[in-house]
Order: C-alpha cells, then sequence, then structure tokens
C-alpha cells in the first residue's frame, strides 16, 4: 500500500487539530486538558525544529561557500538575491496597501466593537514589549542595522534564533577564508561541516516524522486558547483582506516560477506544501526553514551552495507575508481609529 505524501498527513494533522480544539471547547475542563496534555507535544516538536535551525543555517551555508570555488559566482548570487528580495517585498507592500484601500476593512466597525478591541490588545504583554523596542529603535542611528549584524560573540550568536543574521554574517566569514586559504588547509574543517551537514539533514527527517501528530497539538492549542469571539468575528474582514493578499502574493511567486523555471505552479506548490503547512501551524520562520531547507535541495533539485545562502538570509530578512499584512494592518487601524481621515499640515 503506498504510503500517504507527507503534506497530506499534516493537513489531516491540522484538520484534525481544529476538530479537536472546537470539540475540547465544550467542556469546562477541556482548555486544561489540552493545555496539560496536547500542547507540550507541539512545543517539544517547535523545540527541536528551532534546535536544529542554527545547526543547519552554520553547516550549509559554509559548505555551500566553501563548495562554490568563485568568490565571483558567490558575489552575483549574493547581488541577485537582495535585489529579488527587495522587489518582492516592495510588490508585497502595494498588493497590500492596494487591498486594504481597496476595500476598507476598517470602514463601518460599531464603537462598542471599537471599545472592545481596545481594551483586549491594550493589555496585551507582547504588543507593549513590541512597542519598547520600537521605542528605542527610533533613538538608534541609521547604520545601526550593520552593526547589530556582526556579532562579538560567535557562539553567543548561536545560542539565539533571534540573531540568525549575525550567524549568518559569521559563516559567510568563515567561508569565505576558507575559500581564500585554499583547498588543502580548509579540507579538515570542510569535512567536518560537510559531515555535519548530512547529519542535521537527517535530524530534520527523524523530526518530521512526528510533524502530522505535532501539527495536531498545535492547532489543537490555538483553538482552546483562542480571543474572545465576538473579537475574531469583528476582525473577520480584516482578515480577510491579508488572506486574500497572500493569495495574490502566492500567485504572483508561481507566475515567477513558470516563467524563469519553466515548471508547473502545482508542482511547485505540491513539493513545497509540508513546509508551507508547517509554517500556517508554527508561525515560525526559524522553525520551518530546516523543513524548506530539505524540501527545496531533496524534492526540488536545487543546488545546495544556492539554498544554504539563500534560503537562511530569506527566512531573516525577505519576510514578504509580514510587509504585507503589516501594511493592511497599519491603514486598518486608521481606518477604525480615525474613518474621515487625518489632515496634515
Amino acid at each position: 500500500m503506498k504510503k500517504l505524501a507527507l503534506h497530506w498527513q499534516i493537513l489531516i494533522g491540522m484538520v484534525g487539530g481544529i476538530l479537536f480544539g472546537f470539540l475540547m471547547t465544550q467542556f469546562d475542563w477541556g482548555k486544561d486538558f489540552v493545555g496539560d496534555w496536547i500542547e507540550p507535544i507541539g512545543t517539544i516538536f517547535v523545540n527541536l525544529l528551532k534546535l536544529i535551525a542554527i545547526p543547519l543555517i552554520l553547516a550549509s551555508l559554509i559548505k555551500g561557500i566553501s563548495d562554490l570555488k568563485d568568490i565571483a559566482r558567490f558575489k552575483k548570487m549574493g547581488i541577485r538575491t537582495i535585489l529579488i528580495y527587495i522587489c518582492t517585498t516592495v510588490v508585497a507592500i502595494v498588493i497590500g496597501l492596494g487591498l486594504v484601500n481597496l476595500l476598507k476593512p476598517g470602514v463601518g466597525l460599531p464603537e462598542e466593537t471599537k471599545e472592545r478591541i481596545s481594551a483586549a490588545y491594550s493589555s496585551n504583554e507582547k504588543i507593549a514589549k513590541t512597542q519598547e523596542t520600537a521605542a528605542m529603535q527610533e533613538d538608534q542611528g541609521p547604520l545601526q542595522f550593520l552593526v547589530d549584524m556582526v556579532p562579538d560573540n560567535a557562539v553567543s550568536a548561536m545560542s539565539d534564533n533571534s540573531l540568525m543574521l549575525q550567524v549568518i554574517f559569521f559563516a559567510l566569514f568563515l567561508g569565505i577564508s576558507m575559500l581564500l586559504v585554499g583547498e588543502k588547509s580548509a579540507k579538515p574543517l570542510k569535512d567536518f561541516f560537510d559531515s555535519l551537514n548530512d547529519v542535521v539533514l537527517k535530524m530534520v527527517d527523524l523530526i518530521m516524522l512526528t510533524a502530522p501528530f505535532a501539527v495536531f497539538a498545535l492547532l489543537a492549542t490555538v483553538v482552546v486558547t483562542a480571543e474572545d469571539p465576538e473579537i475574531l468575528l469583528a476582525l473577520l474582514k480584516y482578515a480577510g483582506v491579508v488572506v486574500l493578499g497572500l493569495v495574490l502574493m502566492i500567485s504572483f511567486y508561481c507566475l515567477i516560477f513558470a516563467v524563469y523555471v519553466k515548471k508547473s505552479p502545482l508542482w511547485f506548490l505540491q513539493q513545497i506544501a509540508p513546509a508551507q503547512l508547517l509554517a500556517f501551524s508554527t508561525s515560525s520562520s526559524a522553525a520551518t526553514l530546516p523543513v524548506t531547507m530539505e524540501r527545496v535541495e531533496e524534492h526540488m533539485g536545487v543546488e545546495k551552495d544556492v539554498s544554504s545562502f539563500v534560503l537562511p538570509v530569506g527566512a531573516t530578512i525577505n519576510m514578504d507575508g509580514t510587509s504585507l499584512y503589516q501594511a493592511v494592518a497599519a491603514v486598518f487601524i486608521m481606518q477604525v481609529l480615525w474613518p474621515e481621515g487625518l489632515e496634515f499640515s
């Protein structure tokens, strides 16, 4: 009997988790049961993926650069990658701004609903922390992002998934230095990272065996810990605009894929489906990155020296979906709080 494809297993796990979560909300003890016995399964899965994210980036990026044999190729690939990332980010923002101004999801909300939304999110600890971070960044100079990119301690940078850019910088620096010292001198170190890369990829395979069960746990937890249903219904129009924008963005990717790769977009979506479904379930770039790298290298035929550079950098700086929804969110908030618009002097 043919084994069910991984993306179908994950999809079944997602649907099952959502249904189980709604079932548990019907019982007084349901939320505690999910929190005590179901949620830890999803948490362990996400932690495992985050655990191997940094070793995977380090090993694959150093291996990829040391395999190039030519710094000129690396320079060309780096410039093309950054330019493409900038272009797709601009497209995502334009799509988001266009849809939110056309459909106006924030217009017409009742005052009572506005007050409920304001009360619900004004006390949110995550939002308060984000506001503090934004206030700190206002006082930083224009080149602070370059300072933040260079670690003062490589080991410390590798201990924090939020410092992925610093790990990428260190890996690039080390990989380029290995190219410059020559193949003979760099061979022992290159053999180590080649072996480490193979081992970490096998770890990804082992972790993904539990993906359907972990996704079930993650989605069940999301359902039982959801916000006030009335607030969610009020934000449904906003969410619909964001989802529509994401669908258009995926269509844009498929168009690029069809034109330049000359393969069916359906094939592309099918091959990337496990990573996409995992991203939906975990909402974590770091957790999804190992699976994404495994899919494009093992199933889509992308060269490892390309994927090991393009994907980690993309997971850190090329967040088109985030750019799109933040553009929608900013205008949506304006439409809710100032429906008549603002006058600027």
